[in-house]
């Protein structure tokens, strides 16, 4: 098997990645993330994945890179990591009621022969009604504010959904695992 290598920096992507078990490293790469003028949000979050995994293939070239990339999507706006508490409470409240949809781009980019698989996994969230209130509470308990939505869905972010559906519930928190294991297989990465 070629070694794995997981291109970024994202704590949640390392713990999710660790649970299948496999030996990895990882590197964040250094891309330009930019939305690009007419871009849909999936058109995005693949290329960014792609991207992020060839950033690092000249240096690393025999290994299995892994890249990922997620926006949340709000009606037809992309809502991104809030960074401030108040970015985070206006995210919540628009979010009240609502559905929120995370597309997580996925690639598998083999270094050694140039291959590569992407796709993009859907997730969507269905909020409670908040008010203000119950939002500020949540703010200041968890601070999710490295999070795109505004909440941790492997926290207590979970308390402020009404019901969720996809097909990989990891691809919420930033790496599909079900999608991934299916590239790893085709790749011949035997999974356990």
């Amino acid at each position: 098997m070629l070694p794995l290598l997981l291109a970024s920096g994202s704590v949640y992507r390392r713990e999710l990645l660790a649970r299948l078990q496999l030996p990895f490293t990882c590197s964040s790469p250094d891309i330009d993330e930019s939305h690009r003028p007419g871009e849909s949000a999936i058109s995005l979050v693949k290329r960014l994945a792609e991207e992020k995994a060839r950033a690092l293939a000249a240096s690393h070239t025999a290994h299995l890179i892994i890249g990922s990339d997620q926006v949340a999507v709000l009606g037809e706006r992309i809502i991104g990591k809030p960074h401030t508490f108040e970015r985070a409470r206006e995210q919540l409240l628009a979010a009240s009621g609502a559905s929120v949809t995370f597309l997580t781009g996925l690639a598998l980019l083999n270094s050694r022969t140039g291959h590569c698989q992407v796709d993009c996994v859907p997730f969507t969230v269905h909020m409670r009604t908040l008010d203000a209130t119950r939002i500020e509470r949540y703010l200041h308990a968890e601070q999710p504010y490295d999070c795109a939505g505004s909440f941790k869905a492997e926290g207590l972010g979970v308390s402020l959904f009404r019901s969720t559906e996809g097909p990989d519930a990891t691809s919420l928190i930033g790496l599909p695992l079900i999608r991934l294991i299916d590239m790893l297989l085709a790749e011949g990465v035997q999974i356990p």
